[in-house]
């Protein structure tokens, strides 16, 4: 049996992977689970699952970390919410463990070197996202130099056809009314702004170590092909399925094999059409941010842009900021730390703090 970590556990993603668990008991063995601060929900699962190491952080790392450092997991599976998933994937990787890894924000953030230590020490960073799964797969048995594009597709987002000069009027609840997936609070506003694309962008630039030129963003409403990889020859190679993240989960959680994820088969006579279209990058002034800096290249901006969007996102969902607050927000952060770089896993949760600081003092300054 596999023996599986879950971080995160009480979140969207971690309750659906405890689902595709429930549904392959023979496979698994869930060793630890970890929660932000949901206690009670987080007893009831070490209860069903007969987990016997769990911990609730509440937004500290410390006994989390000691706890991946003495627990003998095949694979952890990091879901927690934004850069509180920064240090345990680092530690679990430095110690040679296995990462499936839902938590973009800790590649967007450390991905050099978090990938730096999986590679000395021989882990395997499996991407949960259903966009970089998509690209995982679709790279298999393929050689690099091969791959003339990196194609991520994206739904657009609640306000995908909501008029340009009407987002001023969006609120929280209209921001959370997701049209194809069911996702927590912050990824859910990621996906209005298209953040959510901008930080996928910076991830497939790492965990695929491919130039920037090489990654683009189309604008898929169905939500069925999930991203694709184009070929020097031409060809194209896409992953499909219905918009679910258990089928990502499950892939991760069973590879080599295929297991069962609970998601119906794919009827392509019941979708009868795809459309894809460019996003506009005035509407989705998030990613024209993301795009920017990932044009530069440089870890110190995209780990400041990183934090600075989880601390407006927070205070959009607190409504104390608007939602066309967000990308401007964003980028008064950006030019107040310019081309500023991070080495060590120190000074990057340095400048995440800082970030997050500056963020919250310019947020409060604009009331």
């Amino acid at each position: 049996m596999k023996k599986i970590a879950v971080i995160g556990s009480t979140g969207s993603v971690g309750r659906q992977t405890l689902d595709v668990i429930r549904r392959n008991r023979e496979l698994f063995d869930v060793v630890l689970l970890s929660a932000n601060s949901n206690s009670e929900l987080l007893e009831e699962q070490c209860a069903e699952f007969g987990v016997e190491r769990s911990c609730l952080s509440r937004g500290k790392n410390g006994c989390l970390v000691s706890m991946l450092k003495d627990t003998d997991a095949d694979l952890v599976l990091v879901a927690a919410v934004g850069a509180a998933g920064i240090l345990p994937a680092y530690e679990t990787v430095k110690k040679g463990t296995d990462i499936a890894l839902a938590n973009k924000e800790s590649i967007v953030a450390a991905g050099r070197l978090i990938l730096d230590e999986a590679k000395k020490s021989g882990a395997r960073v499996i991407p949960v996202d259903s966009e970089h799964s998509a690209i995982y797969q679709c790279l298999m048995g393929q050689k690099k130099e091969h791959v003339a594009k990196i194609v991520l597709t994206a739904s657009g987002g609640a306000f995908r056809k909501t008029p340009n000069d009407a987002l001023e009027f969006m609120g929280v609840q209209e921001a959370l009314k997701h049209p194809n997936w069911s996702m927590g609070s912050k990824i859910t506003v990621d996906s209005a702004t298209m953040m959510n694309k901008g930080l996928e962008l910076i991830e497939a630039r790492y965990l695929f170590d491919v130039t920037p030129d090489r990654l683009d963003v189309v604008i898929h409403p169905q939500s069925i092909v999930h991203s694709a990889v184009c070929y020097t020859d031409g060809s194209m190679l896409a992953q499909m399925g219905y918009p679910d993240m258990r089928t990502p989960i499950s892939f991760a959680l069973g590879l080599p094999d295929r297991i069962n994820s609970g998601v119906k088969q794919l009827d392509l006579s019941e979708i009868s059409r795809l459309d894809f279209f460019k996003p506009d990058l005035d509407k989705y002034g998030c990613l024209r941010i993301a795009f920017q800096v990932l044009k530069k290249d440089m870890n110190g901006p995209m780990i400041v842009m990183n934090a600075a969007n989880e601390i407006a996102v927070e205070h959009f969902l607190r409504k104390s900021i608007s939602f066309i607050d967000i990308a401007p927000v964003i980028e008064n952060v950006l030019d107040a730390f310019g081309e500023c770089k991070a080495e060590g896993i120190d000074e990057i949760l340095d400048l995440d703090r800082a970030a997050r600081l500056k963020c919250s003092d310019l947020i409060f300054a604009r009331r």
